[in-house]
């Protein structure tokens, strides 16, 4: 999937902007389920602070920062600010929760 956030190309002063055209243009690229997916996640409390957060990251950082998140254990990750303000992020170690649904037909 490909998002185009800024369109870079501007048309000329004093020229028609057409900003529905545009958005339409860009929602037909997704399906209903990631349309209703994203205005879910969207709605999420401190969303997009955090998305501002993580494209305010250098490049670099923000590529350790996806690695390190596609590569994480099912069970998850644990966040929390040490003393010196550092945000460490780990592999949640905890056991797993027994999962409520084993055993039962589908």
């Amino acid at each position: 999937m490909t998002a185009v956030i800024y369109n870079f190309s501007r048309p000329a002063e004093g020229g028609p902007i057409d900003e529905t055209e545009r958005l339409f243009s860009a929602l037909a690229r997704y399906t209903t389920a990631e349309l209703l997916e994203l205005l879910y996640v969207g709605e999420e409390p401190g969303f997009f602070e955090l998305i501002r957060g993580i494209f305010g990251l250098s490049d670099e950082s923000r590529l350790i920062l996806q690695d390190f998140l596609a590569t994480l254990p099912p069970r998850g990750a644990t966040v929390a600010i040490d003393s010196q303000g550092r945000c460490i992020v780990a592999p949640d170690t905890s056991a797993p929760q027994e999962n409520p649904g084993k055993g039962i037909a589908h």
